[in-house]
Formats: structure tokens, C-alpha cells, sequence
């Protein structure tokens, strides 16, 4: 490690001061930024901390029916209080890593990262959220831009998402041990005119929307819908664990799997 300073600011306005300082880095649960520092992939002389801003923190409903989540929540928040707002996204955050991770990790933080083989992207991107920055509203459709890449421009902060509730979803993941990450992970949401489906840890793109299986499941919310729909391996993750081919494979595993445990 090597030294630097922290802000522990009270709300989202003096958050955003902070990261008005040259090379401040927002610190959510540190589950991802601490390792990082220690591996010193990564060096910003001033970590701004989010996790005392109460504004940011929280489960509820917004007027129009959708679940909000406040960017300094941690996985063990939502898989507790979300529960019976929205079943399939609180399921997905129970199984986010271990204990220690869940209890300090938030929705926030992971994506902000947008590692490509986090659990939350996917259920963002499936769901059709839409993340609340200081700045701005951005629908997920536009925020997710490739591994490690989203639309967040510098200083701004994730201070909330809005989940729109599906009338069935599901998150399925083939974990790679090690790590609790998905190797693949597929979130299926079934809304009234639609189905939308998303994937995490496969492709070398971070996080996406499988158009071919949505249309099938749109017109038939059955594992079979899915029979004979594949996707080519040439630009999926390959690597010791799996390669790209497989994980292509698996893509279809999941998205069966977790139609038939929604429906």
C-alpha cells in the first residue's frame, strides 16, 4: 500500500466535492478498490468513502411501482430487504460471493466496476434499470459500454437504481469456485409485452443482452423456446477455467435453467 488521504463525507453533495480533488477515487465497499491498491493497479491520493451517507443507502418503492436501491447498499441489504420486492434480484444478491463480501460490498460499487463477471450487471441489463448518478438519470441499455467500461464520466457518483419488477425472473450462475464469480451467469426478466435476458462472465465485451433468446422466450416462456439457439464462442472469455466455446455452452445451460426456475 502507500499512503493517502480518505474524505468521509455525509451526503451526496460534499460526496461530490470530494471528488472534485485531483485524483480522488470513490470508495464503496472496498471490495473490489482495496485489492486493486494493494496490487497498486491502481494509486488516486484521495479515496472519498461512501459508506456513511445514509441518503445513499436503502431498500424501497418509488411511486410508479419500481424498486429503488440506494448506491451504498450492501448485498446482504438487498438480499434481505428486497425480498419481497423483488424475489429474483434479491436472490441473485444472496449468492453474491461469501458473507464478508456480502455485508460489505454495495450494488453501487459493483457497478460502477462493471467487472465482466459480476452478478449485478446482469440483473440491471435484464431488468432494464436505470442508474442514478449525482449528475443524471442513464438507462442500463446505455450505461454498460464493454469490460470495465461504463458511462460514468469522472467524479460522478452512483447515489441509486431503479429496478422495474418483472412478472417472473431468474438468476442462474455456474460459479467459478475460487473466485464466487459467475463463469457464466444469465438473469432472465419476463415482463407483460417482453422477455429480456442478460449475461455476465462470458463474453470478452463485459455484460450483454441475448437478442435471439429474447425474442424466442418473448413468443414461448419455456426452456424449449431456447433448443437450437446458440451463440458463437469467437468472442466469449477464454481462459484457464473455460473456453470460449464453453462458456458459449453454457450461456444456454443457464438461460434453461433459470426460465424453468422463474416460471
Amino acid at each position: 500500500m502507500y499512503n493517502f488521504d480518505i474524505e468521509r463525507p455525509g451526503s451526496v453533495a460534499d460526496a461530490a466535492t470530494a471528488m472534485g480533488r485531483e485524483e480522488a477515487q470513490a470508495l464503496g465497499g472496498g471490495q473490489t478498490l482495496i485489492p486493486t491498491l494493494k496490487q497498486r493497479l491502481a494509486s488516486p491520493s484521495v479515496l472519498v468513502s461512501l459508506s456513511g451517507i445514509a441518503e445513499m443507502q436503502g431498500v424501497c418503492t418509488t411511486d410508479d411501482g419500481r424498486v429503488a436501491i440506494g448506491g451504498a447498499t450492501t448485498h446482504a441489504t438487498v438480499a434481505r430487504d428486497a425480498a419481497a420486492l423483488y424475489p429474483g434480484l434479491a436472490d441473485l444478491a444472496s449468492h453474491i460471493g461469501d458473507p464478508a463480501v456480502r455485508n460489505r460490498g454495495t450494488i453501487g460499487g459493483s457497478l460502477a466496476n462493471n467487472d465482466p463477471s459480476a452478478c449485478y450487471p446482469a440483473a440491471a441489463l435484464a431488468s432494464g434499470a436505470t442508474i442514478i448518478t449525482n449528475n443524471r438519470e442513464i438507462a442500463a441499455d446505455d450505461y454498460f459500454q464493454g469490460m470495465f467500461t461504463t458511462a460514468l464520466e469522472e467524479g460522478e457518483i452512483i447515489t441509486e437504481v431503479r429496478f422495474p419488477v418483472p412478472e417472473a425472473s431468474n438468476y442462474q450462475k455456474f460459479v467459478q469456485p475460487a473466485s464466487r464469480f459467475a463463469l457464466v451467469g444469465v438473469f432472465v426478466a419476463k415482463f407483460a409485452e417482453s422477455v429480456r435476458v442478460a449475461v455476465t462472465g462470458a463474453s470478452n465485451d463485459g455484460v450483454f443482452r441475448w437478442s435471439e433468446a429474447e425474442a424466442a422466450l418473448s413468443g414461448n416462456f419455456s426452456q424449449s423456446a431456447v433448443d437450437g439457439l446458440s451463440l458463437p464462442g469467437d468472442n466469449m472469455i477464454s481462459d484457464l477455467h473455460g473456453t470460449g466455446a464453453y462458456r458459449a455452452h453454457l450461456v444456454g445451460v443457464m438461460t434453461k435453467r433459470a426460465v424453468t426456475a422463474a416460471g
